[in-house]
């Protein structure tokens, strides 16, 4: 999907939580912009899609990120100062943040939904466990939506006796929304993807992160395919544990040859070339 189409696609927000929402603003690159940057010597049409494809692959499995760092992608984002100060650690973007000094901020306050007022994960200290019973959470709703009201009465108030905007605004709440203007590179966008989608993510920005992704999907396909299969849903394995999956895969392979556990890696959608890197990451280039 070229630029222009993937504007008019995402021309309307993505709604996020209750107030949030990811607009695109404006992309640099695409998939053939990354195999550009990686085969210099080469100019665009003289390679074809599945040439594309394996090189991205290539690129992603051995870490070589530089030819992604010619992409980038411009959104705004609508989201809670919480959410915005968790999304701050990833510091390979650039940004602008609506700024409460200048402007009188909208009472705008996240309010979880019922199924995300949850206990405290007694192994995770940092993660939710099973949800509150329905009364008890929206008896929490409701103390948190009326506290919000009452800061921000407060924040009217405040602002209607002259204090200065950068006064009054300090006793909101840190569910309060913010806005920003944010741009970032594929390459740090896919580190961002990788640990923002994480099932240990925190709930409220991984919905943003799946926002983020939708996008990713449209405008780079080949790459987001490499990524999912190389990083998103890949493992490394330690050292311990590469030696048992190499005693382990010796013992298949001198059982059934290493044409027919290649035959089976080749349902599973790999190539050649990443079949032999597979094989030669454990040791097992020849057989046994």
């Amino acid at each position: 999907m070229n630029r222009e189409e993937l504007l008019t696609k995402y021309k309307d927000p993505i709604k996020v939580l209750d107030y949030g929402h990811v607009i695109l603003v404006d992309v640099m690159g695409d998939d053939f912009a990354i195999e550009d940057a990686a085969r210099i010597s080469y100019q665009r049409g003289t390679r074809k899609t599945s040439d594309t494809r394996g090189l991205l692959r290539y690129l992603l499995r051995h870490r070589h990120t530089t030819p992604f760092e010619c992409c980038s992608l411009k959104v705004g984002v609508k989201l809670p100062i919480f959410v915005e100060r968790q999304w701050a650690r990833h510091r390979t973007a650039k940004w602008n943040e609506l700024s409460g000094r200048y402007s009188e901020l909208p009472e705008e306050v996240y309010l979880p939904d019922r199924d995300q007022v949850c206990f405290q994960d007694k192994k995770n200290k940092q993660g939710r466990a099973e949800a509150f019973n329905e009364a008890d959470a929206d008896r929490c709703r409701m103390e948190m939506r009326e506290e919000t009201k009452g800061a921000f009465a407060l924040y009217r108030s405040f602002i209607a006796q002259g204090m200065a905007k950068e006064t009054a605004r300090i006793h909101l709440p840190f569910g309060t929304y913010t806005e920003k203007i944010w741009t970032q590179d594929l390459h740090n966008l896919l580190h961002f993807s990788k640990l923002r989608l994480d099932a240990h993510a925190q709930y409220e920005i991984r919905v943003y992160a799946e926002a983020i992704a939708s996008i990713l999907k449209a405008w780079v396909p080949l790459t987001w395919e490499a990524f999912e299969d190389f990083q998103l849903y890949a493992h490394t394995f330690s050292r311990q544990e590469m030696i048992s999956l190499r005693s382990a895969l010796q013992d298949i392979v001198g059982s059934a040859g290493k044409a027919t556990v290649c035959a089976r890696f080749n349902t599973e959608g790999l190539s050649a070339r990443e079949i032999d890197a597979f094989f030669e990451a454990l040791g097992l280039a020849e057989d046994p």
